[in-house]
């Protein structure tokens, strides 16, 4: 055995006894350590736990994570290139929560989210909007004639003083490019905003399957899937029908702004429903983003026999067409009345509906446009949004 290894009351130097207390105090400081990590409270939210995700047939731009006692929305395209995304906690415990669910009161800033609203069932939450003469939902018109929906101003100058009187449990906006100094405003206040993205999405049921965000919002998943799954089949089950056709018409689409006529590109949600409506959109081999902007010359050549022309503008009569530009007369479908517009179908004070329910209700739309190309496939189909001009 080792001498340094036995210490006895005889043998204790001084170095020895400042070893001893070193060690003590080092032994002290541990036990302190431990005691104050014990102490430490866990995090409500752990955001790396396994959690169950909400299913997304098509939507790209969101996703839902449900936890056991709160859920997580992260946005992941809010608008076009968009380097960054957002992530919200939704609880009924303030303590976890960035937003408290279910919605008791919330604002919308673009008519496509007032569908949702109603199709969930949960309209009456409704409490600002900019623009309520854009809205043209028959339910939610009674709510802002009883002045239970303030009026905010236009969008890109929302009345921030209403808004923070109001206090809403969330603000669902959207953006182009992320810089807004109203929703920062909001934000400062403790008023959460959520961007909502559906504009971004790359197909008709993609755009519509952003009910499910606001399932989410209000505890009313169960609901969204059940709707959104009807209006999936409804599509689904047109475009079959559309298959049965034994033509294609020739489509021409948009019309002049200034020199430049606008019309969809070939890989657009818009030239997506042409194509499930089995018709020769005769751009629909052109592929990027946004419009496709091209010279009148250009479009007159290639669509001067075109069949049939669908959503000419904001146009809504032949006269009107006319009067813009004589040159509009030279094409064969506006010769033979084969112009078709959803500018007419209107709401209470003028909104268009094909704005605010088109969205949502992809089905419709699809099944409008196989009336107009095929109507011996629909033959007991009256169109919703889309009329012939007159």
């Amino acid at each position: 055995m080792s001498i340094d290894s036995i210490i006895t009351p005889n043998n204790i130097t001084f170095d020895t006894i400042k070893i001893i207390r070193l060690k003590k105090i080092i032994l002290i400081l541990i036990l302190i350590v431990l005691a104050s990590c014990k102490q430490e409270t866990k995090p409500n939210i752990q955001k790396t736990a396994e959690g169950i995700k909400t299913n997304l047939k098509y939507a790209k731009g969101f996703s839902i994570t449900n936890f056991e006692s709160y859920k997580v929305i992260e946005i992941k395209n809010p608008w076009p290139n968009a380097e960054e995304s957002f992530t919200y906690v939704l609880s009924n415990n303030k303590n976890e929560a960035d937003i408290i669910n279910p919605i008791e009161k919330i604002v919308v800033t673009s008519t496509t989210h007032i569908p949702a609203l109603e199709l969930l069932g949960v309209e009456q939450t409704l409490v600002g909007f900019p623009g309520c003469d854009y809205i043209s939902s028959n339910k939610i018109r009674k709510r802002i004639n009883k002045g239970l929906v303030r009026e905010l101003g236009k969008n890109e100058d929302i009345n921030t003083e209403v808004l923070l009187e109001l206090n809403p449990d969330v603000v669902i906006g959207y953006g182009i490019d992320g810089n807004n100094k109203t929703f920062e405003t909001l934000q400062k206040a403790n008023i959460p905003v959520i961007y909502n993205g559906d504009w971004v999405e790359d197909s008709a049921l993609a755009k519509a399957e952003w009910i499910k965000f606001f399932g989410a919002l209000y505890n009313k998943e169960a609901v969204a899937d059940s709707v959104f799954n009807t209006i999936e089949t409804n599509y689904l089950e047109a475009k079959k029908i559309a298959l049965k056709a034994k033509t294609k018409p020739t489509i021409i689409c948009g019309a002049m702004h200034k020199d430049v006529w606008y019309l969809p590109n070939g890989t657009s949600p818009e030239a997506q429903f042409l194509k499930d409506a089995n018709v020769n959109y005769l751009w629909s081999e052109t592929k990027g983003k946004g419009s496709l902007a091209l010279s009148f010359e250009s479009v007159f050549e290639k669509a001067k026999a075109a069949e049939l022309w669908l959503s000419p503008s904001y146009y809504s009569s032949i006269e009107a067409i006319e009067k813009a530009n004589t040159h509009y007369t030279q094409f064969e479908a506006f010769q033979n009345s084969k112009v078709y517009s959803f500018s007419n179908t209107t709401g209470e004070t003028g909104g268009v509906l094909y704005y605010e329910l088109g969205t949502a209700r992809p089905d419709l739309v699809l099944k409008d446009i196989i009336k107009i190309c095929h109507p011996e496939l629909l033959e007991d189909y009256t169109p919703f949004f889309f009329k012939p001009l007159k």
